[in-house]
């Protein structure tokens, strides 16, 4: 009998558009359950994996996402691209290859993929991705060593399968492959592990590769980011492909402990003053696609109201008549 598939992603299956530094405003498809995951990176923005799998289910229905994303395009909202990625690994989803198929034909979007590349061992998986116009995979060790201290993937993953998967992905993959390499400090930047790393890169041969460090609170405390003349450095020794795509803020380079704010901060923040998504994200040291998913759960709510000034867009508390305050914060807003 086949598993229950886990309740949807928090907040739907869509969120943004969103602004991003390599796709334009995205708009972005989560396919599986918040932290449902192959592997549980010590840098990861959202923390701990909580269902570490390689089991491939349906854990989202297949029909009513392709409804949502031709709900969005009807809604005449804009967007550059739509990406596939989210709060887990979207290949666990066993209907994404329907689902970039169906996106297809419902919009002139191009599609990407944002994947950890551990699943691509299989030709199924494969033949699901070769669907999409780019597919962002990523490879932060050389070896099996470094592979299991940054990625702490599942027992049932060896780190020369993966490697495996990414090369023939490559060998017959139609669109581009952006091949994502995540520095932390201390354990994967030695110059041996690069020099490993990027025989790797020139045996998978992506169109562009890009480094990446920690710049936002991770997972585990002792994941610390590359400075930035180092990370340049390093993309130095990955070849002329290389670009460092790192957002250096100076909220992200000294942010330490991951903030668990809820809607009751994000609320509180409104109460004060209107933010846009990157100053809700930036004030409360959370992932910008946190941010999103739970505004759109507090706008369908009616709890905030959006505007727009000078094209972005600023979110503010919904005052719902005259309530009594307390605290600064209208006590009906209250969830």
């Amino acid at each position: 009998m086949a598993a229950r598939p886990p309740r949807p992603p928090e907040g739907g299956f869509l969120y943004g558009p969103v602004p991003s530094r390599r796709l334009g405003r995205s708009l972005g498809v989560d396919l599986v359950p918040f932290k449902t995951c192959s592997y549980d990176c010590v840098y990861c923005q959202l923390g701990r994996t909580t269902c570490r799998t390689l089991e491939r289910s349906e854990y989202v229905p297949t029909t009513q996402v392709l409804d949502a994303i031709a709900a969005f395009r009807r809604s005449g909202a804009a967007a550059d691209f739509i990406g596939i990625a989210g709060s887990g690994e979207p290949t666990l989803h066993a209907g994404i290859g329907d689902i970039i198929a169906g996106i297809r034909q419902r919009t002139r979007l191009p599609v990407a993929v944002l994947t950890n590349g551990s699943l691509l061992w299989d030709a199924e998986v494969r033949r699901e991705l070769s669907r999409a116009h780019v597919v962002i995979p990523s490879l932060d060790a050389g070896g099996p060593r470094t592979f299991r201290r940054v990625n702490r993937p599942h027992p049932g993953l060896a780190f020369e399968t993966v490697v495996e998967g990414l090369a023939a992905f490559a060998a017959g993959f139609r669109g581009e492959i952006w091949l994502e390499v995540m520095f932390v400090a201390g354990i994967n930047t030695d110059l041996r592990e690069v020099r490993r790393i990027a025989r790797l890169a020139d045996r998978i041969g992506p169109r562009r590769i890009q480094l990446n460090t920690v710049v936002r609170p991770p997972a585990e405390r002792f994941a610390r980011p590359v400075p930035r003349e180092d990370l340049a450095r390093l993309a130095r020794c990955l070849g002329g492909r290389a670009e460092c795509i790192a957002d250096f803020r100076p909220d992200a380079e000294t942010a330490t402990p991951r903030s668990r704010a809820g809607e009751r901060a994000i609320l509180e923040l409104l109460a004060r003053r209107p933010c846009t998504v990157s100053g809700i994200a930036d004030g409360l040291a959370i992932h910008p696609q946190e941010a999103v998913k739970r505004l759109d759960d507090l706008l369908r709510r009616g709890l905030v109201a959006v505007n727009e000034r000078d094209g972005e867009r600023y979110f503010g508390l919904k005052r719902i008549r005259t309530p009594r305050v307390r605290s600064g914060l209208p006590e009906r807003s209250l969830p």
